[in-house]
């Protein structure tokens, strides 16, 4: 279909999966807040307990002979269960309690052994054996062998819950079985080259066998001594606060070389980098250019910048529906035309979007997977890319018959183009991309009504279809199976009575071409005609202009480098140093040795969680002037 020719999405008819859930929009998204802000809010600015008083938290006398390590995260676990949370933070969570059959290479993510310390694949690639490691211990002392793997697989894929959250990896197994206690044996209809990109958690079944289907969507997995195998055992959550974790060791790895890992949320960036300032916590994440900025010049703290596995969007409703091609919501129906959605993505200035707001870390995206992997990252030809052309997208407006009037604004029919933009009100750099697009899109006559709410609320918008454009993100994973599948037919939202769960689909995108390329994608296991086959399933979503792509970020992090060193970058090559697909820093940090440390290392510990709603009770305007003064972006797994 030619990218300047004006056509709906084509649909396909498909039956809905009962597996469908309301597990929301956001795989890996990097949602930037607590779920329940307001309320965690009061509490601290009524007085959170400092460590000495909470329960087996640590303490200034604790710190002499434990060594802590604390991490200052803008986000909040939404639950510990592994089948149950969506958030970043929470997959970090999952991955240092738990153990995968492969894992991605802290060089450059390619799969490598984990549970699984070996693996043959049959000469038609549709069955692959998995050798598992000997000698793994969970932590109440029982063995890891391959009942667990086999029980855990089976649960992804068959439970109506777990399926919907693992459902895009297991699907694809026919068949799971275990062959002797070390060995599993998995099956498939068709050669798979995602079968060592399997990102589903090895569970204890003597554990996890006593939730029930009808508990596990809202089991918690918050109990202190979770039994774990990976490198790190729960200690104590506090939503909303921190989340206290004991390393375990007798890790089959090797200990860690911390004792304490403490994840502390905020909710303003302000507070988490003073914090960081006064050596109350060891290291910050997803800061914004500002703050990125401003702390080069303490002499005690080392900045790292580098590709993240980020890509962030304008999404559009293409004309929301359910699986079973039921329309839902209440998408303008110009959306659907595709002369819109490109005069759209015309209109908008990328180049100053990441030089405004992102401050130049960042650039300008294309496609759906990032530089970061760059055998999959596709990008247009010249003659092809759509650069800023507001001129182009005027055009294409007439074009499709929405002409402007005396007051500038287009209408067809007597009725004015009018867009509404959600941006989430947690993220200084969503609320800003979404003012600089709102004043794009009006500048060609698009009358736009931009707001911004909540990362829960947007995610229940998206899966009603009640909405025209909004600004979020993805992180994706070095497998691109993932990120392709949302784009699919059976991704879309799920009607159970009068209840829409949102799948994870927020384009609603329903044709069989793009099908075809999806599934083509999946059966081969050679990675250069793979990856032919991923980069045009890209072009088919760039020239059907079903998202507006607006940048790929950089990570932005800062650490103390007087308490801690050893940090590892994923990829090698100037990646990320935490929220990694591993474990590699975690286990690697420890205190500098004498003749590295810069000063004193002793620090009573104070958790604090979103210390910054202190300032919303004593000080409403002074938050809202640190809010306004930086210029957007955060994040959605």
């Amino acid at each position: 279909m030619s990218s300047t020719h004006a056509a709906p999405i084509p649909s396909v008819e498909l039956t809905s999966q009962s597996a469908r859930r309301a597990l929301g929009l956001s795989r890996r998204r990097r949602l930037a807040a607590a779920v329940a802000a307001f309320a965690a809010a009061s509490v601290v600015a009524l007085g959170l307990p400092t460590a000495a008083q909470a329960d087996d938290t640590p303490s200034a006398s604790a710190s002499a002979s434990k060594v802590t390590f604390i991490l200052g995260t803008k986000q909040d676990v939404d639950s510990l269960n592994p089948f149950v949370g969506v958030t970043s933070i929470a997959y970090d969570m999952y991955q240092i309690e738990y153990d995968y059959l492969t894992d991605s290479s802290a060089s450059d993510m390619s799969p490598v052994p984990a549970i699984a310390e070996s693996w043959d694949t049959s000469a038609d690639g549709k069955t692959w054996t998995f050798h598992i490691r000997h000698g793994v211990k969970w932590s109440d002392g029982q063995d890891l062998t391959a009942e667990d793997v086999v029980y855990s697989f089976l649960r992804s894929r068959d439970g109506e819950t777990e399926s919907a959250q693992y459902g895009s990896y297991t699907a694809q197994l026919t068949d799971i079985k275990k062959v002797d206690d070390y060995t599993v044996q998995m099956s498939t209809a068709e050669p798979s080259p995602s079968m060592l990109h399997l990102a589903v958690p090895i569970l204890p079944e003597h554990v996890w066998k006593n939730v029930s289907a009808d508990d596990v969507a809202t089991f918690a997995n918050d109990a202190p001594d979770t039994v774990a195998s990976g490198p790190f055992i729960l200690v104590q959550a506090k939503k909303g606060q921190f989340y206290k974790f004991k390393a375990n060791k007798n890790y089959w790895r090797g200990a860690p070389k911390i004792d304490e890992l403490i994840y502390q949320v905020f909710q303003d960036e302000t507070t988490m980098v003073e914090a960081l300032r006064k050596g109350d916590i060891d290291f910050a994440e997803d800061l914004t250019p500002e703050d990125y900025e401003a702390l080069k010049s303490d002499p005690n703290i080392t900045v790292h910048a580098g590709p993240s596995t980020y890509t962030y969007e304008i999404g559009i409703n293409t004309g929301a529906a359910t699986v079973d091609n039921e329309p839902i919501g209440d998408g303008h129906p110009a959306l659907r035309d595709l002369n819109v959605r490109l005069a759209i993505d015309y209109a908008i200035d990328k180049d100053e979007i990441v030089e405004k707001v992102l401050r130049g870390y960042g650039s300008v995206a294309t496609g759906e997977i990032p530089p970061l992997y760059p055998v999959f990252h596709w990008k247009p030809t010249p003659d092809k890319e759509r650069k800023y052309d507001p001129a182009k997208a005027n055009a294409l407006l007439d074009q499709a018959g929405y002409l402007k009037g005396s007051d500038g604004i287009r209408a067809k029919d007597g009725k004015k183009l009018t867009l509404r933009i959600f941006g989430r009100e947690n993220s200084n750099e969503s609320k800003d991309s979404v003012a600089f697009v709102r004043d794009y899109l009006k500048a060609v006559g698009i009358d736009v009504q931009a707001s911004n709410m909540s990362e829960d609320q947007l995610t229940d918008v998206i899966g009603k279809g009640e909405y025209d454009l909004f600004q979020w993100d993805w992180g994706i994973e070095p497998d691109p199976d993932f990120q392709l599948s949302v784009f699919t037919c059976d991704q879309r939202s799920y009607k159970d009575g009068d209840t829409i769960s949102a799948g994870w689909s927020d384009s609603f995108l329903c044709d069989p071409a793009y099908e075809q390329l999806y599934q083509k994608q999946k059966t081969i296991l050679d990675v250069q005609a793979r990856a032919v086959v991923v980069k045009q399933a890209q072009e088919y979503l760039y020239d059907h202009a079903v998202y507006s792509v607006l940048w790929y970020s950089d990570t932005l992090e800062a650490y103390r480098n007087d308490r801690f060193t050893g940090f590892i970058e994923q990829p090698s090559t100037g990646g990320s140093l935490v929220e990694q697909f591993g474990t590699y820093s975690y286990r690697s940090i420890h205190p500098p040795d004498k003749s590295e440390s810069k000063g004193d290392n002793s620090r009573t510990i104070v958790i604090v969680g979103t210390v910054a709603a202190v300032v919303v009770v004593i000080g409403g305007a002074g938050l809202f002037f640190g809010l306004r003064r930086r210029s957007t972006a955060d994040e959605r797994e």
